[in-house]
This record gives structure tokens, C-alpha cells and sequence, in this order.
């Protein structure tokens, strides 16, 4: 018995709406902060209050832990004002921990002064915890995709309405031998990269093992999925790239260095 094939006309596909970008720039936490969202109508009432929060949520990391304001819990804590501080700071004093462990010790928060005092200064992971809870606001929307970065450390994503057909980002690292040039461009949907170095800062990354301020041509950049730890593994491999390599293949391998 022979069947006939009567062909099927199937609909086209709709096209993806197109998507238009808008940013916006702040600057906290002593550097410029930027969102940038791309999304079919980035003037949505809904997008400009997430962003507001967003940089509000930095705004109060930066009160908790600023170690420039003297005003900052942080700070009122170290000199005996107040035992009341935010609970950010149990948080991140946890992590810090946490990351010590984690790097065998090239990441530390805890910094020698004078008459051999342990201070904690959690600058080293602060930035991109902070980054990383901010973008928390940026999650929850439907139908878009953002960038959110501050000093060399990007965070990106999607609400949840662009689930799996987010579009791709390229993040551009600096070159740390030529300021304003881009050494490399790192494609990411969903992600974190983070950098160290000191071609901008000077020497404010130190060794723990020697208390020296580490000093040198080049950066180090990492890649992974959660910015906390991005910026942590990136200071690690500032500080000793061979060894932080080995670490971060054995313990993270959800996370990639570059070095430059």
C-alpha cells in the first residue's frame, strides 16, 4: 500500500525583538561604576528602579565597609566606637576566611601594622561581593541582559524572561602596559570576570607570606561563574600566578586565568 505525503506549510519563526541598549554610571566605592542593560525598551519604569537599587545596595556596602570613611562600620569597629555593625560584615569576615583557606593563603584580609596588630581589611573581596549581590536586582527583571562592572571587575546576566537565548557580552581586559588600550576580549553570557594587577593602583595588592606590596608588569585575569570568587582567585594569581594556577585547577575548575 503506497501513502501520499501532502507537505506541511509550517509558520516561520518570529524574530527575536531587537534589542537596544542603554547605561548607566555612577561612581562609588572610589571608582566608576556602570550598568549597562540591553533589552527591547531599556526605558522601562521597572529597569531604571532596579538600576536604582542596584547602585543604592553599593552605596550601603560602601557606608559598611569603606576603609576611607570614618564613618563606615568597618572603620568604627576597628577603633572601638561600636560592637553594632551591619551583618555584611559577619558575612564577609566568613568568606574571607573562606578564601584564605581556599588560595592556601595568597589571599588574605588581614593585614600586620604597627606593634604587630592584625587588622581586617577585606577590600581584596569586598568589590566583587558587592558586585555580585547588587546584580541580585538586575536578576529579577524579565527580558534583558546586563553588564554590571566597577575597576576591572564585570558581572553579567539575564532576568528571567531571556533564559538560555541571552545575548553575548565582550569584555574588554586593559592593557596593563598601555592605559585606555584593550589587551583582550572575553565573550561571556552569563558570568564573571574579574583582574588584578597594579598598573592602576600601584602596589595595593600584597603578599601575605611576605607583607610586600606586589609590584610588576602584567595582570592577571579570571573568569568563572560568581564574581566573588573571581576576584578573589584573581588577587590569588597577582600575588603567585604558578601556584594560584595549580590551586585553581584542583579546587575551582569552573574558573579560567588569563595572565597578560
Amino acid at each position: 500500500m503506497s501513502t501520499l505525503e501532502i507537505p506541511v506549510r509550517r509558520r516561520p519563526e518570529p524574530e527575536p525583538p531587537a534589542l537596544a541598549r542603554r547605561a548607566w554610571v555612577e561612581h562609588l566605592m572610589g571608582t566608576a561604576v556602570s550598568v549597562h542593560v540591553r533589552t527591547p525598551d531599556p526605558d522601562r519604569p521597572d529597569i531604571g528602579a532596579a538600576v536604582a537599587r542596584v547602585f543604592a545596595h553599593l552605596r550601603r556596602a560602601d557606608a559598611v565597609f569603606s576603609t576611607w570613611r570614618a564613618d563606615s562600620d568597618l572603620l568604627r569597629l576597628q577603633h572601638g566606637e561600636t560592637d553594632e555593625v551591619h551583618a555584611w560584615l559577619g558575612d564577609v569576615t566568613l568568606l574571607c576566611l573562606e578564601a584564605e583557606e581556599r588560595t592556601d593563603g595568597l589571599f588574605s584580609a588581614w593585614r600586620s601594622r604597627r606593634h604587630g596588630r592584625a587588622v581586617f581589611d577585606p577590600t581584596g573581596l569586598v568589590k566583587g561581593w558587592a558586585l555580585a549581590g547588587a546584580a541580585a536586582h538586575l536578576d529579577v527583571l524579565p527580558d534583558i541582559a546586563y553588564a554590571l562592572g566597577a575597576g576591572g571587575d564585570v558581572v553579567v546576566g539575564a532576568g528571567s524572561g531571556l533564559t538560555g537565548d541571552e545575548p553575548t557580552w565582550r569584555i574588554g581586559v586593559e592593557d596593563p602596559a598601555r592605559a585606555g588600550h584593550v589587551v583582550d576580549v572575553v565573550p561571556v553570557r552569563r558570568g564573571a570576570v574579574a583582574t588584578s594587577g597594579s598598573s592602576a593602583r600601584g602596589g595595593h595588592v600584597v603578599d601575605p607570606r611576605t607583607r610586600c606590596a606586589v609590584v610588576r608588569p602584567g595582570s592577571a585575569t579570571v573568569i568563572g561563574p560568581d564574581l566573588t570568587w573571581a576576584d578573589v582567585w584573581a588577587t590569588a594569581a597577582w600575588v603567585d600566578p604558578g601556584r594560584a594556577a595549580r590551586l585553581l585547577a584542583e579546587r575551582d575548575p569552573g574558573y579560567r586565568l588569563l595572565g597578560h
